[in-house]
């Protein structure tokens, strides 16, 4: 599948699920507990909890790629405030749209949403402390650029923090053309040593596992897939 033709087929998916506010990302990533505020569309995609892992302080700039309902949003808005601000980019308007509900029924003014691409993030270089990921870089065809703009808006020093689905052998090639298999985080998958390769070339440093445990996202299509959080940072000079 072309790029464009993948960005169409994800796009769509994850559109649907707005409009639908259906719990998992269809490959098996756990929900997370719904919501107490009845406000909340408690709609959870990801396959980990890199918030959890940020160490996020008061003050702080915190963008989330990929950032859907904006459950990861909230909770980055939460620790920073009250002077700091967390930002999502989501390229599916109707995430968007749905992300700015839920940051107005919590009355979190600094949480904000905007439409993009991760391969061309709508923010100013050296614009954020912290940038965070969840079970989204697997859906993106070009990762390399998409690690390249993540890297030019964090300020030096900054860290970047990313829970998501890694395959543990080569994936059939046939599961590449798959446009279902794409929405479901499994095409895009790629290898632990290919993620950190990317990395490295982006030009981050001091990339490390924090977490992992198996994925079922792949019983579905007979791979095998981990789910995996790791920090990596952007050197100071």
């Amino acid at each position: 599948m072309s790029a464009r033709a993948v960005q169409h087929a994800v796009r769509l998916h994850y559109a649907r699920l707005a409009q639908q506010s259906t719990a998992g990302c269809g490959c098996g990533c756990a929900p997370r507990p719904a919501s107490e505020n009845s406000g909340v569309v408690p709609l959870s995609l990801g396959c980990g909890s890199p918030v959890a892992h940020a160490d996020l302080a008061p003050g702080e700039v915190v963008v989330d790629l990929g950032s859907g309902a904006g459950l990861d949003v909230l909770r980055a808005a939460q620790a920073v405030a009250p002077h700091g601000q967390a930002v999502g980019v989501d390229m599916t308007e109707e995430m968007v749209a749905l992300a700015r509900r839920n940051a107005a029924a919590l009355g979190a003014a600094n949480a904000h949403f905007v439409v993009g691409e991760l391969e061309s993030l709508p923010l100013p270089e050296g614009f954020a402390d912290v940038v965070l990921s969840n079970c989204v870089v697997n859906l993106v065809p070009d990762k390399a650029q998409a690690f390249r703009e993540a890297h030019r808006v964090l300020r030096p020093g900054g860290r970047l923090v990313i829970s998501d689905v890694v395959a543990d052998r080569p994936l059939p090639p046939q599961l590449r053309e798959d446009p279902q298999a794409w929405s479901a985080c499994v095409a895009g998958a790629v290898s632990l040593r290919e993620y950190f390769r990317l990395l490295e070339e982006a030009g981050f440093h001091a990339a490390e596992v924090l977490e992992e445990s198996r994925a079922d996202c792949g019983d579905r299509w007979s791979v095998s897939l981990r789910s995996v959080t790791l920090r990596a940072r952007k050197p100071l000079g």
